[in-house]
């Protein structure tokens, strides 16, 4: 099968992803590194060797696949990381654990139930579970508004007027028009003395069962229900249905790469994945595989300069780096949502994933992602046999 050419829209899509999916998490991977022990050049080393492993696996995962299968680094491990602390050995004992987690990815993938338990999530909850996802990052240019005004209403009327006469330039005005307005309004102190390229650091793993209890297996566990499981969701909620055990070994693979230099795991993306898989991608479906190739190339960029391009994102206001994301996800979550509760028959086990997955509940460190989708298959299959019950 030959390579369809990319679009202009298909690149911006996958540039858009590539910055979202770095300025919405980097400083919880850098923050969960340094607190398991890493130094300050490792925690480095970490984020550059976890950007281009996500770059790598996400166009080796595209391309191959001709499906815009969309790579992240695991920020709910992450975030376990950062509030579990450090362990006996320091960051070579972590290392160890993220190896384990690495394997057990693969071994995950390899085991082909889990692939076919997947594949059977209703499209309903999926859809649902895709608008839950989306809600929070759409609701964030109002946000944007009550905190940057300014700024924020110039974001939106740009994206607005490109919409209503160009929509194929809506969302790529909107980043070119919030990086101008990050570098004009930043201190310019914080873009001085920048180093260009990030320096890999090679950590010799240790392997303790104190890690491996501790950080391994928990790191397996959210990685596998917070983001892998959701991320085939969000595909098959975009009528992509790929084979989920070799995406999860694939990306098990990239983590055994990334592991050495102090990254902690890389899965398939959910919100960066409704970016690339949306019809905001490219009007064709057949193309839109170019979105996350593209952004897989972004991300390998970012990840060779990780320092200079983390820095210039860190000067940015959080709230609106995540308001032109919601911008450009608008259409996304209102297509999910029509979606999901389209079946009078369903409609109320989908709302009730959506909502559980967008009150942002967590338990045991696993998003309200997984648990949406528990709550809502529960509810459906609770409808179904009070039905067929004599």
């Amino acid at each position: 099968m030959t390579l369809s050419p990319p679009s202009l829209q298909s690149v911006s899509a996958g540039l858009l992803a590539s910055i979202v999916g770095t300025a919405s998490s980097f400083a919880v991977v850098v923050q969960g590194l340094l607190a398991v022990g890493a130094s300050s050049d490792q925690a480095a080393s970490g984020l550059m060797a976890l950007s281009i492993a996500m770059g790598l696996c996400a166009i080796v995962a595209a391309l191959a696949t001709r499906m815009p299968i969309s790579i992240a680094w695991s920020t709910p491990g992450a975030a376990l990381l950062a509030t579990g602390g450090a362990v006996e050995g320091g960051f070579p004992a972590a290392v160890g654990a993220f190896l384990l987690c690495a394997v057990l990815i693969i071994a995950a993938g390899l085991f082909r139930p889990l692939g076919r338990a997947v594949a059977a999530i209703p499209m309903p909850l999926a859809n649902a579970m895709l608008a839950g996802v989306l809600f929070g990052l759409c609701l964030a240019p109002a946000r944007a508004i009550g905190e940057f005004p300014a700024e924020a209403l110039t974001i939106i009327v740009v994206w607005a007027l490109a919409f209503r006469f160009r929509r194929l330039y809506a969302v790529p005005l909107a980043v070119l028009t919030t990086a101008i307005l990050i570098y004009t309004t930043s201190d310019p102190a914080q873009f001085g003395g920048l180093s260009v390229l990030t320096r890999p650091m090679l950590v010799m793993p240790e392997f303790t069962l104190g890690a491996a209890i501790g950080i391994g297996l928990p790191l397996f566990i959210v990685t596998m229900a917070s983001q892998n499981i959701p991320g085939m969701a969000v595909l098959s909620a975009n009528n992509y249905y790929p084979d989920g055990g070799r995406l999860f070994s694939l990306t098990g693979v990239f983590c055994l790469l990334a592991a050495p230099f102090g990254g902690h795991a890389v899965n398939l993306a959910a919100i960066t994945a409704a970016m690339c898989a949306g019809e905001d991608a490219d009007p064709d479906p057949k193309r839109r595989y170019w979105a996350a190739a593209s952004s897989g190339f972004f991300y390998i960029l970012f990840g060779l300069v990780a320092a200079a391009a983390t820095t210039f994102i860190a000067a940015a206001p959080p709230v609106l780096i995540e308001a032109v994301a919601g911008l450009a996800l608008i259409g996304a979550f209102a297509n999910s949502l029509m979606a999901a509760t389209r079946d009078a028959e369903t409609r109320e086990a989908a709302v009730l994933t959506f909502l559980v997955t967008a009150s942002g509940l967590s338990f045991f460190g696993v998003s309200g992602a997984f648990w949406g989708l528990i709550a809502g298959g529960a509810f459906m299959a609770l409808m179904r046999f009070r039905r067929n019950t004599p």
